[in-house]
């Protein structure tokens, strides 16, 4: 039995945002997290623009042709993920919780999207709205 595909779209010029996906370890049940750069074209991210979700403003987990956008990408990381380090150990008992991350994840958010601004970061803009490329 093959172990299921997971793949993981976030920004990865956001230094807050690839510290944490380049940390993140899973159980043995699942296979290696495919890491992809929303900044690069890939048919994970046509679909969720498709899917009308804003890669500026949340990372996005398909799993099981599923996709899980911000909080739930996050809690779902949370639940497949090893505990085999301090940081994963962390993430489990942070956001295991769905509504814990329902709540959490905004206001990292926020403070994403502020230091982004701080380092004159550009958006990815994927949806194509218009004056949306600085944030």
């Amino acid at each position: 039995m093959s172990k299921p595909e997971i793949l993981l779209v976030y920004d990865k010029e956001c230094p807050v945002c690839n510290t944490y996906c380049q940390n993140i370890r899973f159980r043995e049940t699942v296979d290696d997290l495919k890491i992809i750069d929303a900044h690069k074209k890939s048919e994970a991210l046509d679909e969720i623009t498709k899917s009308g979700l804003d890669i500026d403003q949340g990372m996005v987990l398909k799993m099981k042709n599923q996709l899980y956008y911000g909080s739930d990408a996050i809690h779902s990381l949370a639940l497949i993920s090893g505990r085999s380090d301090l940081l994963n150990h962390i993430n489990y008992w942070v956001f295991k919780s769905k509504s814990v991350s329902s709540w959490l994840y905004p206001v990292l958010r926020l403070f994403r999207n502020l230091l982004l601004k701080i380092l004159r970061k550009t958006k990815i803009n994927n949806l194509g709205k218009p004056g949306n490329k600085k944030f």
